[in-house]
């Protein structure tokens, strides 16, 4: 289905229009004015980003105090409709920086030009900031030679857009960073409910000339494809681990052909940083902290809680930024403290004790205890509890994603895959880490 867009607003915290640009007849001035009067100056809190009036959909997005709108009659893809509006508040970033309405009425003949580059009667184009920055500067469109017009139209219609010609660096270097986010939802008694690491791999590349690059990973994809299982070789054969990956997305760099029969990842790299791949992994996850809860509650004026904090890693690497909220009683009067290992804190503001580490060494183990006084309520009603929640920085995948090889080939230019530096980083975070109490 395609996107369709018939109009694009932009309004100030006020409601007031700052940027407006109709691409197709079936939107008319008054669709404006309903948007400002429904969603912005609405009486109640508009929660949903999606709304109907009088058979118009209006998609919206804040950013700080400026509201983006894409307005449209016809039936088209939400999901599509929002990856393109962000691909817009990303076009605008790095043009002029922050989005504010001082940004946004300074540059706006900027901002036009970008609509009519982006959108043809109502139709996404070319969203990619590296092409557009060629034929579209800061200035307005300047004038362009002969050659640099052929440049600019091999780009734009070209199979290589994201990438320009004649680029050289005294030194070629690439930096990779994998970054994964574990979720976690785990029993009192230690038991996972559900877990997954959500991960994607962020490039920087600073290449000269138009190389292609191989990257290779140790994993065994499980994925569908036109409802057949995709046929992998086991790495597993040559006693290496493997990563079974459920789901993966590319940037449009990667030469999806190559990927299906060799299953190798080849691509020719865009300039600067830009996210590779994405992708999700629910089998053997390791998990690099164990909560342990323990809660007692002694009558009704008193609780005891103590938590013991295990950390399941290499003990030569080190686990920072760790954070562990243990949630209390709306009628907690008072919190006395115990622990082993960083400070601990009640928030009363957050219903919660936060128990910060600021770093924490592999297969170690450590503990707080808390007495925790409440006054005495009317209500029978038990307390709910809710889970303790942790946040984390760890240097390495969780998932054991690994990047077995990356190789760089460049036969044009005079360099060879020995002479680019290559550098490769590991973090594991936290997303959504739970354990029940």
């Amino acid at each position: 289905m395609p996107t369709m867009i018939g109009g694009l607003f932009v309004y100030n915290h006020k409601g007031e229009v700052l940027i407006s640009r109709v691409y197709r007849d079936d939107i008319g001035r008054n669709a404006v004015d309903a948007f400002r009067v429904n969603v912005i100056h609405a009486r109640q809190q508009v929660r949903s980003p999606v709304t109907n009036i009088a058979r118009t959909s209006f998609f919206h997005i804040k950013r700080s105090n400026i509201w983006l709108a894409a307005v449209t009659k016809q039936n088209v893809n939400a999901a599509m409709v929002f990856e393109f509006l962000l691909k817009v508040i990303d076009v605008m970033q790095s043009y002029f920086g922050k989005i504010s309405e001082e940004n946004i009425k300074n540059n706006f003949v900027l901002i036009y030009e970008l609509l009519d580059e982006i959108l043809d009667f109502g139709y996404p184009q070319n969203t990619d900031t590296g092409v557009l920055k060629t034929f579209i500067t800061q200035q307005g469109i300047k004038s362009q030679t002969k050659e640099e017009q052929a440049q600019i139209t091999s780009q734009v219609t070209g199979q290589i857009g994201w990438r320009r010609e004649g680029i050289k660096y005294r030194r070629n270097e690439l930096f990779l960073d994998v970054l994964e986010y574990v979720n976690l939802l785990m029993s009192p008694q230690g038991q996972v409910l559900s877990a997954h690491v959500a991960g994607k791999v962020v490039m920087k590349s600073y290449l000269s000339g138009m190389p292609e690059c191989k990257f290779g990973i140790n994993d065994k994809i499980v994925m569908e494809a036109k409802g057949k299982g995709m046929s992998t070789d086991d790495p597993a054969r040559s006693g290496k681990p493997v990563v079974v990956i459920d789901d993966c997305q590319f940037h449009q760099c990667v030469k999806l052909s190559k990927f299906e029969t060799e299953h190798s990842i080849s691509f020719i790299p865009p300039d600067g940083e830009f996210e590779l791949m994405r992708y999700r992994t629910t089998k053997d996850i390791s998990l690099p902290f164990r909560v342990i809860p323990l809660v007692r509650e002694v009558g009704r004026t008193k609780m005891e809680v103590k938590v013991v904090l295990k950390s399941n890693f290499k003990p030569s690497l080190l686990g920072q930024k760790i954070e562990v909220k243990i949630p209390t009683p709306l009628n907690t009067s008072g919190v006395q403290l115990i622990c082993l290992k960083g400070k601990a804190k009640y928030k009363a503001s957050e219903n919660a004790i936060v128990w910060k580490i600021k770093r924490m060494a592999g297969m170690k183990e450590t503990q707080l205890s808390a007495e925790i006084e409440l006054l005495e309520t009317d209500t029978k009603k038990k307390w709910t509890r809710p889970p303790i929640s942790m946040n984390f920085e760890v240097p390495f995948a969780p998932s054991g994603f690994k990047v077995r090889y990356l190789k760089v080939f460049e036969p044009k230019l005079n360099y060879s895959d020995h002479d680019v530096i290559k550098w490769v980083r590991y973090i594991g975070r936290s997303g959504l880490y739970e354990t029940r109490c």
